[in-house]
């Protein structure tokens, strides 16, 4: 069920030109997504390359989808004719795999490089040296013209330490700062710090995020797995 109310308050609370909602829609019946579609909602998050591949086919062709879980480099194929930006690319490999593919579909597609601030171990992401490398690599190479890093992303841990979740965020907007005076690449990229989910958007809106994902707020908690 799409809570409408939630939606509203939500687009009150952002100003659209400083910071992007993305709905997490993932295991979402395409039902609830077209009925935020209604309500002017453009951007959403999915998980699952399957899940994603399928709801595309149903839903209008101007969503733009973004894809939020853990990509594995085999999967980049099914998704790179349509993705509008892709979260969480936390290795060289995988993004010389998604410059591959859309140069196949003659496209460039946007990435966000995913940064480790959480002090937990089922996180993934790049530390600091790592992605420094990374840029280093993609700069000086001049192979890479089908992707565009358009910033970071960052998870902080789940905790209700307020003070911790806010020093992760901080962290990461500096990192997203450094990043953006060090690598100036053209004014499309680095321009995004996403940062910020259902229960601690607040607080990453606060120390300088431009993108949330926002999920159970508008769709509902997601059913346990059995």
């Amino acid at each position: 069920m799409v809570n409408k109310a939630a939606w509203h308050d939500l687009k009150s609370l952002l100003d659209p030109q400083q910071v992007t909602l993305v709905a997490v829609s993932k295991v979402k019946p395409v039902e609830d997504i077209r009925r935020l579609y209604e309500l002017g909602q453009r951007d959403f998050g999915e998980n699952y390359v399957q899940e994603l591949v399928d709801k595309q086919k149903e839903l209008p062709i101007d969503i733009h989808w973004h894809f939020i879980g853990h990509l594995q480099t085999n999967k980049v194929k099914y998704i790179a004719p349509f993705v509008h930006l892709v979260h969480g690319v936390d290795s060289a490999k995988l993004l010389a795999e998604i410059d591959k593919q859309a140069k196949k579909n003659n496209r460039i597609i946007d990435v966000l490089l995913q940064v480790y601030i959480a002090e937990e171990e089922s996180k993934f992401g790049l530390d600091e040296k790592e992605i420094i490398q990374l840029l280093d690599h993609y700069t000086e190479s001049g192979s890479y013209n089908n992707i565009r890093i358009c910033g970071v992303m960052g998870m902080a841990s789940f905790s209700e330490e307020i003070q911790q979740v806010r020093a992760e965020f901080k962290h990461l907007y500096d990192v997203f700062r450094n990043l953006q005076q060090s690598y100036f690449l053209g004014k499309d990229y680095f321009k995004t710090c996403s940062m910020g989910m259902s229960g601690d958007y607040t607080v990453a809106i606060e120390e300088g995020s431009t993108m949330v994902r926002v999920g159970s707020l508008l769709f509902g908690a997601r059913k346990p797995s059995l």
